[in-house]
């Protein structure tokens, strides 16, 4: 049992020098995302509200797939802190299995979603190009479920350099792809030969171009897992039951947790679309500015989670406290910057991405009341990562369904068509959920890790 403890100084080096490649592919993938509503903005804003509405419904479908995957990462980050590397390269195999199997399912629930919408009360025509989205969308499910778990083997490994690598190629192809594909070939100059016969695809184009750099990405870092080094004999490569099933158990109330926090957000964008098109698109291009700055913080969570992971492996609950608090401190700090560009540049922030006249009026409250939340998101983001590699994740499931549906969602509806405040009072009313969650979660870690942690594979 290691007893030994860093200084909060040292700890936080460890943790930057983990955080920071992490938190450049998480944000990169949100980066991503702004970049499509950044292009798509500028195609209109029908086109612009069709894109929120489908990609409320893949991260409310595929956030329990993210989840499952996330149920490898304590159990991989503990391996690695007990030094057994080969029993966290067999989870990888496993991790493809589940993400194969899962990936195939929602992929298929998720392109029936639509179907049920006109019985809620959506308009048929009004989803005309919100179906086209997801019939590309959807295929991405499986590499980008693959990808989460790649990058959890890599980051539990210490080894981020891909990370990297993958995120800036992907960006840079991204953005070059989402402009050929929505608008098409002939906004190319002469000389560009086939590229020039490219159709403008719209809003599907964005789609396309997105399961192209997913493709990538999961490309560039599968190449990096080779060079990790791993003793003992070569890991079981066909589906093993026990594996599956322990994963699953610590990975459904993450998936659920996510669900439940991604839904939350997918009936708000439900609820700006019944508003109208001008809603829509205000709360597509705010959710895009959130969640840019917010997966930087789950960087930094994830980061966490790896360090507790680590400790907890080690048998070191002392070092495994002083690791989860200070990433709560890393991401509320972080957060508390972006709260002020929120704060001090909404209008900048609405022209830079393209708002219609009719938007920018509703996209600047937006970014105020985002302002507002950001630094309880980043203490709920990091909490639920700190608690993960500590191995607990059904209090993280059950502070996001207090604190989103009997705390954020009541105060949405009241406030949003209540008091008749729009989009304004429904993002107030999620401001309210997000406070009670990180609330939770920062007395959760605080109250488990002063007893003793232990590994789930113990």
């Amino acid at each position: 049992m290691s007893t030994v403890v860093k200084s909060p100084r040292e700890e936080f080096r460890e943790l930057l020098r983990l955080a920071i490649p992490i938190a450049i592919a998480q944000g990169g993938q949100a980066l991503m995302g702004l970049v499509d509503t950044l292009v798509v903005a500028r195609a209109g804003t029908s086109a612009l509200a069709a894109v929120g509405l489908a990609n409320a419904l893949f991260f409310a479908v595929s956030g329990f797939g993210m989840g499952l995957m996330m149920g490898f990462d304590p159990l991989m980050s503990q391996a690695f802190g007990a030094r057994n590397s080969s029993r966290a390269r067999a989870l990888l195999w496993q991790g493809g299995w589940m993400s194969l199997f899962a990936g195939v399912v929602l992929a298929g629930g998720l392109l029936a979603l639509p179907s049920l919408l006109p019985f809620v009360g959506y308009a048929e025509a009004d989803l005309t190009d919100t179906r086209a989205y997801l019939l590309w969308r959807a295929p991405s499910l499986v590499p980008m479920l693959a990808f989460l778990m790649v990058r959890s083997y890599l980051q539990s490994a210490a080894s981020t350099r891909a990370l990297v690598v993958a995120t800036v190629v992907a960006n840079v192809f991204n953005l070059g792809a989402d402009i050929l594909l929505v608008f098409g070939g002939g906004i190319l100059p002469e000389g560009f030969g086939p590229l020039r016969r490219i159709p403008a695809m719209g809003a599907e184009g964005a789609a396309l171009a997105t399961l192209l750099c997913t493709l990538l990405q999961l490309g560039i870092i599968l190449s990096a897992v080779r060079s990790i080094s791993f003793t003992g004999g070569l890991p079981v490569r066909r589906p093993v039951g026990a594996d599956l099933k322990q994963a699953a158990r610590v990975g459904i109330p993450i998936g659920a947790h996510l669900t439940a926090e991604i839904g939350v957000f997918a009936l708000a964008a439900a609820l700006a679309f019944r508003l109208g098109p001008a809603s829509m698109g205000a709360h597509q291009i705010a959710i895009s500015y959130a969640s840019l700055s917010f997966t930087i913080a789950l960087g930094i969570g994830s980061a966490g989670s790896v360090r507790v992971g680590w400790a907890v492996g080690a048998h070191n609950t002392p070092q495994a406290r002083l690791s989860g608090f200070i990433a709560f401190a890393g991401g509320a700090g972080f957060m508390a910057l972006s709260a002020l560009v929120f704060a001090l540049f909404p209008r900048t922030l609405a022209d830079l991405a393209g708002a219609q006249p009719d938007v920018v009026p509703l996209v600047v409250p937006l970014l105020i009341v985002s302002s507002v939340f950001q630094v309880f998101d980043g203490v709920q983001g990091v909490g639920a990562g700190v608690l993960r590699g500590a191995g607990e994740t059904r209090f993280t499931f059950l502070a996001n369904m207090v604190g989103h549906y009997g705390i954020g969602l009541p105060l949405s509806l009241a406030l949003g068509f209540g008091l008749n405040q729009g989009i304004v009072g429904i993002w107030w009313g999620l401001c309210g959920g997000l406070i009670s969650v990180a609330l939770a979660l920062l007395w959760r870690f605080h109250r488990l890790s002063a007893g003793t942690l232990r590994p789930l594979e113990a």
